[in-house]
């Protein structure tokens, strides 16, 4: 095994069971059923079928990013900065998945994707300080959740 695949491995392995869990906790919570169904969505809402692949990928690079910047931390205090961020986030990608498909209040999930971006954000900058690929590796998540707070603010809008 080489010197650098056994210094990422550990954290990659524990970073991706704990991203890909918190993305099905958020996949458990999404109910597609009749109010869903019902709801008039914006034309550029992708098709349904697209959510799970793209919040996966998405899931896979936040792993990447935690563990390019875990390992890279210079200190005990920018790792604690990684969890904090990054724990903060995955409270708000559950909270806004609970509000919009649990309690179906597609207002306050808007509201609350606002603070969910801003997570994101300082996710990328946390970890592009320590080293910039891991802060890459987020990039697609903001846009994701920018795109989607459009597909949010249409469901409002709508209806």
């Amino acid at each position: 095994m080489s010197s650098t695949l056994r210094r990422y491995w550990p954290t990659a392995a524990v970073a991706l069971v704990l991203s890909l869990g918190i993305g099905g906790l958020g996949g458990a919570l999404t109910d597609l059923g009749d109010w869903y169904q019902n709801l008039t969505q914006p034309a550029w809402k992708p098709p349904d079928w697209a959510f799970g692949p793209a919040w996966t990928s998405i899931f896979i690079l936040c792993a990447a990013a935690i563990s390019i910047a875990w390992v890279h931390a210079p200190t005990q205090r920018a790792k604690r900065q990684i969890i904090i961020v990054f724990a903060i986030n995955a409270i708000l990608n559950l909270l806004w998945s609970a509000l919009f498909f649990v309690f179906k209040m597609p207002l306050p999930a808007l509201v609350e994707i606002v603070p969910l971006w801003l997570s994101i954000l300082a996710c990328t900058i946390v970890c592009w300080r320590i080293r910039p690929l891991a802060g890459v590796c987020l990039m697609p998540y903001l846009v994701w959740v920018a795109f989607a707070s459009t597909v949010n603010y249409g469901v409002v809008v709508l209806n």
